[in-house]
């Protein structure tokens, strides 16, 4: 018998991690670990098993229940420790050494390389291999891993796992001035439910179009019920912009039962469109998914919504159709940000 380290990228269909336990059943596994996790082309569901099969053989029958992208690699007994203790355990250790935070984030990732790089520029060529990690503007660490690629939820768990080893950041009560493109200034706050009446009106002075744009209807009016879950801070983080009194923009990110995945939408008064509210709202909020420890925040919106999709082509998103011919989903790594920022 032998402990194996096991990674396939499936289709997000019912029924697929059971094919692929089967087939590991079938070889005479044992699965004694488990985890799922997002990637940029689908989930990746990995595996620590006991199984006397070759690696070779592991492969070949994963890929023919469905897996793709199968790679199998020797583990050890001593991976089998419960992965969130070992990750508490390592943030302790990094809060008393955060000079350490190369080789502890190398060990929280199995990594076989960790080192400091200093103003370099990372390049934009995909690696799956190497892994930059952001410390400071013109600071980073950066690990590589030869056997197995990086995933955007092990590129997420990096990054706030660096963020222990940094100082606190001032807060300035959660209150941002935005300048826009015209010279007018907006004040971005978070949304509460003292918001309800202006989030009515906003509503209100929106055109059914942008209505349609939000929420796939000329929705009049937004339900009580629906305010109160934008407003619940353990279902999602919303944002709103005001400007002389009136709320002017609304933005949503919304938690999801993905493991890494959060999910985002703007409504923008027609008046406002098109002077960069949009695109610095959507900012913030990939930046607080950042800091919640999202992997990636994706956006559907209707095909014929050209501004929304020019605007998240702008911040890095990928766009791809979804079974309905008129709807389109974008796929936004939270890292995607900073190396727009670096190209720009």
């Amino acid at each position: 018998m032998g402990f194996l380290r096991i990674r396939t990228t499936v289709d997000e269909r019912p029924g697929r991690l059971a094919s692929l336990a089967s087939a590991l059943a079938d070889r005479g596994g044992n699965i004694l670990g488990l985890s799922v996790q997002s990637d940029t082309d689908g989930t990746v569901d990995e595996f620590v098993a006991d199984i006397p099969a070759n690696p070779e053989t592991v492969r070949e029958a994963l890929e023919a229940a469905g897996g793709r992208r199968v790679q199998v690699v020797p583990a050890t007994a001593h991976e089998l420790t419960d992965e969130p203790t070992r990750a508490l355990l390592l943030a302790s250790r990094l809060r008393s050494m955060p000079w350490r935070l190369p080789e502890l984030l190398a060990e929280l990732l199995r990594a076989d390389d960790a080192r400091w790089i200093y103003g370099e520029a990372v390049s934009d060529l995909p690696d799956p291999t190497q892994l930059v990690v952001p410390v400071a503007a013109r600071r980073a660490v950066r690990l590589r891993r030869a056997d197995l690629p990086f995933t955007l939820t092990e590129a997420a768990r990096a990054a706030s796992f660096a963020r222990l080893a940094q100082p606190a950041v001032e807060q300035s009560g959660g209150e941002r001035a935005v300048k826009l493109g015209d010279g007018a200034e907006v004040t971005v706050r978070p949304l509460t439910s003292i918001y309800r009446e202006a989030v009515r009106d906003l509503h209100d002075r929106c055109s059914p179009e942008s209505r349609r744009f939000r929420y796939f209807t000329s929705m009049p009016a937004l339900p009580a019920r629906m305010f109160d879950r934008l407003c619940d801070r353990s279902q999602g983080y919303s944002l709103v912009a005001g400007h002389d009194g009136q709320v002017v923009a609304m933005a949503n990110l919304m938690f999801t039962p993905d493991p890494g995945i959060a999910e985002m939408a703007f409504l923008v008064e027609d008046r406002w469109q098109g002077l960069g509210l949009g695109t610095a709202m959507a900012r913030m909020l990939v930046a607080a998914a950042r800091d919640l420890g999202y992997a990636e925040v994706r956006a559907t919106m209707l095909s014929d919504n050209a501004r929304m999709r020019r605007l998240l082509v702008s911040l890095g998103a990928t766009l791809g159709y979804t079974e309905d011919p008129g709807v389109v989903e974008a796929r936004l790594p939270v890292g995607a940000l900073a190396s727009a920022d670096r190209r720009a």
